[in-house]
């Protein structure tokens, strides 16, 4: 029986630990052949030296498990690099069909005390880093639909997080590196959607290198139940996002963890005032605004996130 992506290519950045690990190996139980991309520095801050141990280890174990990979070790952040790992899906396989963005590092501190570089290496990482990947696919999959005078197969997975949809004091670079993800998910589906792509993005909780200290306080289980927070919990619905069965589902926001996916609105509007003259003034939007707020949550972003099931600090 065929598996869903069957004939199908996808390369997933940050591939070689975590998630990423588990959504390129899922991607190819499910029949794709995978390029397994991953810079290769030890460190969640991104430092250390670069390897090709992390890729070149789960290419290893998709070929042992009897399926095609091939690994990169380049830097998504890199404009160059970026376009390189692309054309290394289409030179060894014939196309790119699945892009799935997974790298990222975090340099957590406060907005009062983070310095310039903590911030532009964040945001050049994850959110440059998304750009790249998306950049090069895309010209891929419209050169491909003009040739073919129609759709082509295509998808995007990006990777956001509940930090952009609830806040996150500590990790204001991250926070808004998330958000932005979300924006270019958007608007990446909404201009590749007439050639056949669809993209959406996920906000997974798992168990991984960058969300150590997160979870510190949440035991693994011991009686060999699968943890709440694996990334197996995760990679599924990246699979289910990447196939032909989706093709429905674009420019969509979703949060996922252990057995539970929730699909997010886009914000809407909470009240709505007029002004009585020409124009507002202060007394007249004090006279509004104030009561409006008088007694609400300070961040009102909280609601949603506990609705999710976010902890609240």
């Amino acid at each position: 029986m065929a598996q869903p992506l069957e004939g199908l290519t996808a390369l997933v950045t940050g591939a070689g630990r975590g998630l990423g690990r588990a959504e390129a190996l899922e991607l190819a139980r499910l029949g794709a052949r995978v390029v397994v991309n991953d810079f290769g520095r030890p460190g969640r801050d991104g430092s250390g030296v670069a390897s090709a141990g992390p890729a070149e280890e789960v290419a290893e174990a998709i070929r042992a498990a009897g399926g095609q990979a091939v690994a990169h070790s380049g830097d998504v952040a890199d404009h160059q690099q970026a376009g390189e790992m692309v054309q290394l899906a289409i030179d060894t396989y014939g196309r790119l069909d699945i892009l799935v963005n997974n790298a990222g590092i975090l340099r957590d501190r406060m907005v009062f005390s983070m310095t310039e570089d903590e911030w532009d290496s964040v945001i050049r990482v994850h959110l440059k880093g998304h750009f790249n990947t998306t950049h090069f696919a895309a010209a891929h999959w419209r050169a491909r639909s003009k040739e073919a005078g129609g759709p082509v197969f295509g998808r995007i997975v990006n990777t956001s997080s509940e930090a952009f949809l609830a806040g996150s004091a500590g990790q204001p670079n991250y926070a808004a590196a998330k958000g932005g993800i979300v924006g270019l998910t958007t608007s990446t589906a909404l201009a590749l959607a007439k050639y056949g792509v669809t993209a959406n993005a996920i906000c997974p909780r798992a168990r991984t290198r960058m969300t150590e200290d997160v979870f510190a306080g949440f035991a693994v289980p011991e009686d060999g139940r699968l943890d709440p927070l694996a990334p197996e919990h995760v990679a599924p619905l990246v699979g289910y996002l990447a196939s032909p069965a989706a093709s429905g589902v674009n420019g969509q926001l979703m949060v996922v963890h252990g057995g539970m996916v929730a699909i997010a609105e886009r914000p809407r509007i909470a009240a709505k005032f007029d002004t009585a003259k020409e124009v507002f003034g202060y007394e007249e939007l004090d006279g509004l605004l104030t009561p409006y707020f008088a007694g609400r949550p300070a961040h009102e972003t909280f609601a949603a996130a506990e609705v999710l099931g976010l902890k609240r600090d």
